[in-house]
């Protein structure tokens, strides 16, 4: 295992990460006890370290246009990375070290970090979404398989709660995609349904023209709608986490929620400026959130709904469950 100098090293490395990263997820992390929000800000600084990859953007921003070729080598790397993080092989970034710290800390299985990956390569390959479904398995990929792997760093292991984190990601990415509909398009790239796009007549390489706004608009607000039963469904399972971990991610909902209804509200001016949430926002959620945690451990919740979208259950235990070897080459 790793010493103590180099642990500091790859936590500060993450803290930075997650600050310039999302404000959002930094604000609601902070809400964690140290051991959970140690593993949880690590996660996030690998998922955002592949995103940046492969987007050729830095903490999320300022994204810039890379071939193919070179996004297909960087996508090789990334694997290739993420199998030795598994098998004790040598790593050559800060990110990858600290997600292997996280995957022995918490048992996090090899084929969700495989399968986050396969969200990248949708991206790679421009791979096209016709229907909804196809949208919410590219949804899953990006942010749902996140939210199995938050949920094993808060202790969580019952498919039940897993199935309740993963509607969580998938709720937030609505949220994201509905958020950036524009900004997406102008970079070649449209996760809307197909079958959405031709009902309202808009070409899907001229989503972010001005003439489509009003149409464009009325998708986002189908994507912000089509979040709801995800988040709702994702709040009954607060009551399965411990307390701490509740109010956080609650938090983080309360958040990302509101940015879905400002979306909704602002119509064809969704677009104008980057919707975001306030600090006075982002404190009135942290008070939500709590509120939400301590009322989930008396509430009786349904049963999830067999209309949501359902994740891929694990093929083998074997295969969800391949246990990383650590030694000396843990070193970045």
């Amino acid at each position: 295992m790793t010493g103590a100098p180099q642990d500091d090293a790859l936590i500060e490395h993450a803290n930075q990460s997650i600050a310039v990263g999302s404000k959002s997820f930094a604000a609601a992390s902070k809400l964690f006890d140290e051991r959970t929000r140690r593993g949880a800000v690590m996660l996030y600084a690998w998922c955002r370290h592949c995103d940046d990859v492969i987007d050729g953007q830095e903490a999320g921003h300022d994204a810039v246009s890379i071939s193919r070729e070179e996004a297909e080598r960087r996508l090789a790397h990334l694997k290739a990375q993420t199998h030795a993080v598994y098998s004790g092989e040598a790593l050559d970034d800060p990110a990858f070290a600290a997600f292997r710290q996280v995957v022995l800390a918490h048992d996090i299985p090899q084929q969700h970090a495989l399968e986050h990956l396969a969200g990248f390569e949708m991206d790679v390959v421009e791979r096209r979404y016709l229907s909804i479904d196809d949208t919410l398995e590219y949804c899953y990929h990006v942010a749902g398989v996140v939210g199995l792997m938050m949920a094993r760093v808060m202790g969580a292991r019952d498919e039940a709660t897993l199935d309740r984190a993963c509607d969580l990601g998938l709720a937030f990415q609505l949220t994201n995609i509905a958020r950036d509909i524009i900004d997406d398009a102008t970079v070649g790239r449209c996760y809307l349904p197909e079958q959405w796009l031709e009902e309202h007549g808009i070409p899907r390489d001229r989503v972010a023209d001005i003439l489509h706004r009003p149409a464009v608009a009325v998708l986002g607000q189908r994507l912000v709608e089509l979040a709801e039963p995800y988040y709702a469904s994702a709040q009954a399972g607060l009551s399965a986490l411990p307390w701490r971990s509740a109010w956080a991610v609650a938090t983080a909902a309360v958040v990302y929620r509101q940015i879905g209804m400002k979306v909704l509200d602002a119509g064809d001016h969704a677009w104008d400026e980057r919707i975001s949430t306030s600090k006075a926002e982002k404190i009135g959620a942290v008070a939500i959130g709590l509120w939400q945690a301590i009322t989930s451990r008396f509430a009786r919740w349904p049963a999830r709904s067999a209309g949501l979208w359902q994740r891929p259950r694990p093929s083998c235990a074997a295969d969800h469950h391949a246990s990383p070897v650590a030694g000396p080459s843990d070193a970045p």
